[in-house]
This record gives structure tokens, C-alpha cells and sequence, in this order.
């Protein structure tokens, strides 16, 4: 027999989703039928599966030993060599946020394992002592939001349980307003406006299709957008998401006529080559996080905004604004 202890970051889950996390190897058919059987207690009793976890609760496993295999010591030796880069532009006890550079991904995918924004961001964490995967049951800090791997901005980590699950709720319920910059082929017309229709993924393609009317498989988007300033046949747009779908600001400002300049899927290839650039001119350069309802540990960032220092294609393009 085992015992673990539910520790902070534990807490609030379901008994059998802990278990899940906690001990991968053992299947979730078997795990269900231990719970059923009283081979996993919770403070020496027996429980149900969608039991609650509390802070401090005692689990009893009377399961084979081969089921606890962890590999925290494999962690934490990729953590202690592994040099973390993350640029920071807000930092607190509960969340980071970070500003991922164009081409890095958020994380792990086809083309990259290693050097992704959420392990530099548990290197950061496990170097300053804030974080140790040997410590926690199921918890490692994540990412609340992601963004395209050529596409550079603000990236939320959550530190704790607490924080990963307001954030999410907080996302879900249009509570944080996500702002980005691009640089468009030409310039939108009206100058200000909203963007509504239904995207479509092709999975085989990666490719996004833009309606106007709602289609099998579609999915409603909404981006208010904002003229800010038009040079040389290129304007500085403002958007702000309303909904987060894959590829929405780049699909949906190629449907009114003013593709992103660099994007290479949906723009236009000619003023690509004319100006050298070859990934999407797309910054998600500020948030604010706009609190209608309470957010328990988090409610000391109601009404607070964040932004990058810098965004490298402004500066080439429209560098007085």
C-alpha cells in the first residue's frame, strides 16, 4: 500500500482525473474498477470516482508497485541543463506573461520537441525554486493561451492549479481582451470595422476557409479591427479577437482584401517578395484583463493591461507611430 498526500495544486479535482495524472501507467477501465473495489481510498474510506480533492486529503492505493513509475528524476536533470530563455514582461507570484518570439513554438509539435516557450518557461521556474516536479503529484506550470509558431506576443503561464483554472474560465467567458498589431497589404476599407463569418479547418491542409454563412464544420469568429496608420501601400492595423479561432486575424483580414503582409498561406505573394518577408507581420502585443466576475486569487489584476516592449516589424515599417 501507498499513500499520497493532496497537496494545493491537487486540489478541486476529480478523484479518477488526479489518478489519471498521477499514475499513467495505470489504466482508467482499472483505475475505476480499484475505486469500485476500495483498493483507493481517500482518508481511509471509500469514495467515488468524481469525489472532489481538498487540500490535505489522504489517498490509499492498494495497487502494484509498478503502477507509481515516475520519471521525476529524468525531469528534473533536463531542467538543471536545459539554459531557459523567456522574455518577461510581467511576472508575479501566480502568473507570467511572456513574449514568445516569431518561429518559436508554444509547444512541442511535428517540428520542434525541445526548445518550446512552455520549457523554457518550467526551466525558468524549476532554476528560481518556484517549481519542482519531484513535489508535485499532477501540476506543472502551463500555458493558458497559445498563438502561431510564426506569430509573436503575449503568451499567460499559470504557476498554480488556481491560477491555470481561473485564467481558463476567464478566457472562456471573454473576460480578457487580447489586442494584436499587423501590418496589412493595403488598407482596409472601411478603415474601421468588424470582421464576422464561420472558419472551417482543413486538419490535412492546416489551412483555414473563411464564410459567410454558417457551414458544416464551421465555426463563428468575430475581430474588431482599427486603421492606425497607411504608408507606401501597407497599413498598421489594430485587431482585437472577440473569438479565438486557429488563424482568424490572418483568414479574416485576407477576406476583406488586405491579406497580412509575410503571411505565406493566405497572403499576398507578390508584396512578399517585394518586401522580403516571409513570415506573417502579426504581434499579439497587449491584454488586459477586463474582470466582470470575481476572480479569486487573480482579483488584484482586474482592470490591469500589459504590453510588449517592442515589435520588430513596426519599427521597420511605421517607426514614428
Amino acid at each position: 500500500m501507498q499513500e499520497i498526500v493532496v497537496g494545493k495544486n491537487d486540489a478541486g479535482q476529480r478523484l479518477d482525473r488526479f489518478l489519471s495524472k498521477r499514475l499513467p501507467l495505470l489504466p482508467a477501465s482499472l483505475a475505476q474498477k480499484y475505486i469500485r473495489l476500495k483498493r483507493i481510498k481517500v482518508n481511509g474510506r471509500k469514495s467515488e470516482r468524481d469525489y472532489r480533492l481538498s487540500p490535505g486529503d489522504t489517498l490509499q492505493l492498494y495497487i502494484n508497485d509498478a503502477f507509481f513509475g515516475k520519471s521525476d528524476e529524468k525531469e528534473n536533470l533536463f531542467f538543471q541543463r536545459f539554459e531557459p530563455k523567456v522574455r518577461i514582461v510581467y511576472e508575479d507570484d501566480n502568473i507570467l506573461l511572456a513574449d514568445k518570439r516569431p518561429g518559436q513554438s508554444v509547444h512541442a509539435d511535428e517540428t520542434e520537441k525541445v526548445n518550446t516557450l512552455i520549457n523554457h518557461v518550467q526551466a525558468y521556474l524549476y532554476r528560481k525554486g518556484e517549481w519542482n516536479p519531484a513535489e508535485e503529484q499532477s501540476f506543472a506550470p502551463a500555458l493558458c493561451n497559445r498563438i502561431d509558431r510564426n506569430t509573436g506576443g503575449l503568451v499567460i503561464a499559470a504557476k498554480n492549479a488556481e491560477t491555470l483554472r481561473v485564467i481558463n474560465e476567464k478566457i472562456r467567458a471573454h473576460e480578457i481582451e487580447k489586442f494584436y498589431l499587423c501590418v496589412t497589404v493595403g488598407r482596409p476599407n472601411p478603415p474601421e470595422g468588424k470582421i464576422e463569418g464561420f472558419l472551417r479547418k482543413d486538419e490535412q491542409k492546416k489551412e483555414v476557409t473563411f464564410y459567410r454563412r454558417p457551414v458544416p464544420g464551421g465555426r463563428s469568429a468575430a475581430t474588431l479591427y482599427r486603421t492606425l496608420e497607411t504608408r507606401d501601400g501597407l497599413s498598421l492595423v489594430e485587431c482585437r479577437l472577440l473569438t479565438g479561432r486557429t488563424h482568424q486575424i490572418r483568414v479574416s483580414m485576407a477576406e476583406i482584401g488586405c491579406p497580412l503582409l509575410g503571411d505565406g498561406k493566405y497572403g499576398n505573394g507578390a508584396a512578399n517578395r517585394k518586401f522580403h518577408e516571409t513570415r506573417q507581420a502579426l504581434y499579439a502585443y497587449r491584454l488586459r484583463f477586463a474582470f466582470l466576475t470575481d476572480a479569486g486569487i487573480l482579483n488584484y489584476l482586474r482592470g490591469q493591461a500589459f504590453a510588449v516592449p517592442r515589435i520588430p516589424f513596426q519599427e521597420t515599417y511605421f517607426p514614428a507611430y
